[in-house]
């Protein structure tokens, strides 16, 4: 496969990057390397990619079709995974412009690019566990109606599935929409709640829990998703548009990633507990059934062995 990786220099990029230039695939990545977290990581995450023959980097955003088109046209891109996105629920709030612009946008962009390519066969797109709302049962099914968004990167990420389902059936691009549910692990991203719990005990600082008795999340690891991810490029939907959870289904409260979080750094935390912020659920749980039965898809890492491994990675990085 040539496979066009947008967002390759964020955390889930970086790592589905490495794990389909080890199965021998070209990957042509794509980034625009804002600053909405430290842009030293994602130049880390490049450095490492850039070690692979196959794999090839431009710095483009992607919601400047021109930008776009002038990088990867002609290229004969066979298959894309659309990762690109502005992360992060509470940064909606302050900035709901940056949303609309890369994840409605860009995600616009990227199906017009493959409505004109001659040569693309699928299309994976990222999606989250935030279109199904803030709600207290689970499992959260793909079947589930999902029309009440708690925050605007929900309702961007909803909106992305919307477009991609109107080009499949207007222009006939098969897609697979993949919604995950909290993703964690080494090379992760700073703003959220494991590296920040890491980083201020490591240092002996206090941590902050909003709501620690209410917050329940279906924490899966990095590497579980990315190993799916080549056997889900590689198999176009025969139903033209399908949507997959891809979670750990085995939530844990937040107080329990602190004790997983705690125990790694082998000291505890002083808390500062909070009410719940704006925008934020209160629960997420993965029903992985349909991925399991179609791709295999089988998490297998505890939250404490995960958690283990960032923390094991941020020391490694600290002292470097």
């Amino acid at each position: 496969m040539i496979i066009l990786l947008t967002g390759a220099a964020g955390f889930i990029g970086f790592h589905a990057a490495k794990r389909l230039l080890s199965e021998g695939h070209q990957v042509i990545g794509l980034d625009n390397l804002n600053d909405y977290y430290d842009v030293k990581l994602k130049q880390a995450r490049l450095a490492e990619l850039k070690k692979h023959k196959s794999f090839e980097f431009h710095k483009v955003d992607i919601s400047n079709h021109e930008a776009l088109d002038a990088a990867v046209k002609d290229r004969g891109i066979t298959h894309i995974l659309h990762l690109a996105a502005q992360a992060g629920v509470r940064y909606s709030l302050e900035n709901p412009r940056a949303y609309v612009q890369a994840n409605v946008m860009g995600h616009l962009n990227i199906l017009e690019f493959a409505r004109h390519s001659e040569t693309v066969e699928h299309i994976a797109y990222a999606s989250s566990s935030s279109v199904y709302g803030d709600r207290e049962d689970g499992p959260f099914c793909e079947t589930d109606k999902v029309r009440s968004p708690a925050s605007l990167y929900a309702a961007t990420k909803l909106g992305g599935e919307m477009l991609a389902e109107s080009y499949q059936r207007l222009y006939n691009i098969p897609q697979t929409g993949l919604r995950f549910f909290t993703v964690y692990g080494p090379w992760g991203r700073p703003d959220m709640a494991y590296f920040i719990f890491t980083d201020k005990i490591l240092k002996g600082e206090p941590i902050t829990l909003f709501a620690p008795d209410e917050m329940r999340r279906d924490f899966t690891y990095v590497d579980d998703i990315v190993e799916v991810l080549p056997k889900i490029l590689a198999s176009p939907p025969t139903s033209g548009h399908a949507i997959y959870n891809l979670g750990n289904s085995k939530p844990n409260t937040l107080m329990q990633l602190v004790d997983a979080v705690e125990a790694a750094c082998g000291q505890e935390a002083d808390k500062i507990i909070l009410g719940k912020q704006k925008g934020d659920v209160s629960n997420t749980f993965a029903d992985v059934t349909a991925a399991e039965r179609d791709f295999g898809f089988s998490p297998n890492t505890d939250l404490g062995d995960g958690v283990k491994r960032f923390v094991e990675w941020y020391r490694a990085q600290s002292r470097a």
